[in-house]
């Protein structure tokens, strides 16, 4: 929840003190950064030491503060190719040093002016080290970013924030997802289409699949089984997205319709999650989560380690030593995460379905992950012959 003001720039740099506030009483002072106004969230933490614009218009990031641990922000101002969907949708932003003058020949505008442009209530000139410790001793938790000339009371202030709604239990991803189906062609000729089912799906993944000689259809979170099968796909994809996944209850029930006709299926991030429901796996919170593009995973049916993006504050529970069974024959973790062991993947071994938890499709981020597209080709491929 965000509210705003514009003003000028100079007016802003003249003005503009911002306070942090976080739910357990802990507060840091800055100056305003974007807009000025007051914004609420959950406070979260990016490890990316580059790839701002691409994080600022990840749609998982929805009603979500998030906090730079690199200290320099903005270098490279905005550009019109690297959104990665129409607007910027997290929620607040922390910076510890704005870049004053941007320097890239791809640059348009700065940061701080498209923060503004969008009603975007960021914070600069705070700690962003101690700040993100703190997080990760504490775990992720609900923020205020308060800014401008007449600031509340630090009683009223939190107060604020400790009514704002927690992400745990929260139902976001219809609030992010297209309305309406669209067509990404396929780049060159035309192989196999797929259905993907929208839940906050960033721009590149059906780009990179475009690059495979994919038809993308698009379609929106609330999409029925009816609708995946009206697009007569060669393989369905479900996407990443904000959100619990506890609350995900039909794209769980559409997933599992998928495995019953034992089409090709792939989920990334939040589709991740929706497959380990749909398997019968519970999902469970993250005490600050995996965000950055610099998270080091194990591919455990190659033992291949990929350093790979993530942004996710959800995980699925399923057994790490051991083939489960379910209701859909076996599956196994086929990636984990390096650091502390959460599942990063699952694969079923009767049908041709799999999944991971981070975004392979790099932007931003390494390329280690890219063969994941490959290998839903190769399913595909496997379903036809």
């Amino acid at each position: 929840m965000t509210t705003s003001t514009k003003g000028t720039a100079s007016q802003r740099q003249k003005a503009a003190p911002a306070v942090l506030v976080l739910e357990d009483g802990r507060m840091f002072r800055g100056r305003a950064y974007g807009a000025v106004g007051v914004t609420f969230g959950e406070a979260v933490f990016s490890t990316g030491m580059t790839g701002y614009q691409e994080t600022l218009t990840d749609p998982s990031y929805h009603r979500q503060v998030v906090v730079m641990t690199a200290p320099h922000v903005g270098n490279t101002g905005v550009n019109d190719e690297d959104m990665e969907s129409r607007k910027i949708w997290v929620s607040g932003y922390v910076v510890r040093d704005p870049a004053r003058v941007p320097s890239s020949w791809r640059s348009r505008r700065t940061l701080d002016d498209e923060l503004r442009a969008q009603g975007v209530v960021g914070i600069s000139g705070i700690d962003t080290r101690a700040l993100t410790r703190h997080l990760r001793e504490r775990g992720a938790m609900r923020v205020g970013i308060f800014s401008g000339q007449a600031l509340p009371d630090e009683g009223t202030m939190l107060a604020e924030v400790r009514q704002a709604p927690e992400m745990k239990g929260a139902d976001l991803s219809a609030e992010v997802a297209t309305t309406e189906p669209y067509v990404v062609p396929a780049i060159g000729e035309k192989k196999f289409t797929v259905a993907a089912v929208d839940l906050g799906i960033k721009g590149m993944t059906p780009h990179r699949m475009a690059e495979r000689g994919i038809e993308v259809n698009v379609l929106p979170a609330t999409a029925s089984v009816e609708d995946v099968y009206a697009v007569n796909p060669d393989g369905v994809f479900f996407s990443n997205g904000p959100g619990d996944p506890a609350t995900a209850d039909h794209p769980v029930s559409v997933m599992q319709a998928v495995l019953e006709r034992g089409t090709p299926l792939f989920g990334i991030c939040f589709g991740n999650q929706i497959l380990g429901r749909a398997l019968g796996f519970g999902t469970f919170k993250l005490k600050y989560g995996h965000r950055g593009i610099n998270q080091p995973v194990q591919d455990r049916t190659t033992g291949k380690v990929e350093v790979t993006a993530h942004n996710h504050g959800f995980a699925v529970d399923a057994p790490l030593d051991k083939v489960s069974e379910t209701p859909y024959g076996r599956a196994e973790v086929s990636h984990v995460c390096l650091n502390d062991n959460v599942v990063e993947g699952l694969r079923l071994l009767d049908k041709p379905a799999f999944s991971v938890q981070y975004h392979p499709e790099a932007a931003a981020g390494p390329h280690d992950a890219a063969y994941l597209f490959d290998r839903f080709v190769s399913l595909m491929e496997g379903q036809r012959a």
